[in-house]
């Protein structure tokens, strides 16, 4: 029975980024995993392509037959694909031992009411693959009480159309702020709670005012339902990541080991490592602590040109310190003692590390 996750987002929303980081990471945890790129505008990917829909249909070749836009021809693309199942089934046979990480185009039509990308996960979850999907949204829309109730609507309207288990992600945590500030804390964003503060600020927009009551009518179908809540990451916090891997694990039910067995090291060490994971924590150190950065040096925190960088260096000690885990948990398996700081409780500290080279990791691990 594969596992995998189905990555969906608005463009923008750090999709390709996100599938790099965790192909890296569980693969250094030890889990097999591979990437299917199902996005034809995305000819460019920085990560090892185990299947790619270019060699089924390019998007040039869409556009230039049928005289279409950047839009149309991904719609169409995606029809194509829906239509030829038995190729992405062909090119999935080798890959059942593997983790799956689906990276899929930005359009918000195919996930709101489009059937092609529908049509494909049935066809998978017949065949017995458990997937979840991860909706990712840029953290900053959070700063706009507009803009926020959009992409909650997103979220939602997504679980209802797809209709598989699914992981909103709040992406790019780091950057939340670039556009404004946060009129509250990030736990009010990521539990979506008392959605009459929202309208109240809505209420008092120039422009949204003469929409209240359309405003109260959306906010009411949102607690209605009571479906939405998101995780935020960051791709250079280890603990951010670890808490979506395992939320991910824990929604397909890799947690509960695969294809009935135990589950590998790597969703053990990340499995342990959500009991210790607070988004109040996050909020200080991403929210707060970049407020404190833009006064100390009037700066703007890292941006996504930094991404190439940070896999070259900061993957490596993001790596490193959930290599350690998983080796924690193996020697745990083993009758290992626990240390003093563990015996007591004390919680691992979050303090920034010094890139490791893997190469030197895997000799110490050794």
């Amino acid at each position: 029975m594969p596992f995998g996750q189905v990555v969906i987002g608005p463009p923008g929303s750090g999709k390709t980024t996100y599938c790099h980081t965790l192909h890296e990471v569980l693969n250094g945890l030890g889990r097999k995993t591979v990437i299917v790129n199902l996005d034809p505008a995305n000819e460019r990917v920085p990560y090892p392509c185990a299947v790619n829909l270019a060699e089924l249909i390019r998007l040039e070749d869409a556009m230039d037959e049928f005289g279409l836009g950047p839009n149309g021809g991904i719609m169409y693309c995606m029809e194509y694909l829906a239509a030829n199942l038995d190729w992405l089934t062909e090119q999935l046979a080798g890959y059942q031992d593997a983790y799956l990480l689906f990276d899929l185009p930005g359009q918000v039509e195919l996930y709101s009411h489009h059937s092609a990308v529908k049509q494909v996960l049935q066809a998978l979850t017949k065949n017995k693959y458990q997937l979840v999907v991860m909706h990712l949204t840029d953290a900053h829309h959070c700063t706009d009480a507009g803009k926020y109730i959009s992409v909650v609507l997103t979220a939602l309207r997504s679980m209802l159309h797809l209709e598989l288990p699914q992981v909103n992600v709040l992406s790019k945590i780091d950057l939340a702020e670039a556009y404004g500030r946060l009129a509250f804390k990030l736990d009010y964003y990521t539990d979506v709670q008392d959605l009459d503060q929202i309208v109240r600020d809505l209420d008092t927009h120039p422009l949204l005012a003469r929409y209240a009551k359309l405003n109260r009518a959306l906010c009411s179908l949102i607690d209605d339902y009571s479906l939405v809540a998101f995780v935020p990451l960051a791709v250079r916090d280890a603990v951010t990541v670890r808490a979506v891997i395992a939320l991910a694990d824990k929604a397909g039910g890799y947690m509960y080991g695969p294809a009935g067995g135990d589950p590998d090291p790597a969703a053990t060490a990340v499995r342990a490592a959500l009991a210790q994971y607070d988004v109040l924590d996050v909020h200080e150190v991403h929210i707060e602590g970049s407020r404190r950065d833009r006064v100390v040096d009037g700066g703007h925190g890292m941006d996504d040109a930094d991404d190439e960088d940070f896999m070259d260096g900061g993957m490596h000690a993001m790596w490193a310190r959930m290599q350690r885990d998983v080796v924690k948990v193996e020697a745990g398996k083993k009758g290992r003692k626990p240390r003093k700081s563990e015996e007591e409780g004390e919680e691992p500290r979050r303090a920034a590390e010094v890139p490791l080279d893997v190469r030197d990791v895997l000799e110490r691990l050794a």
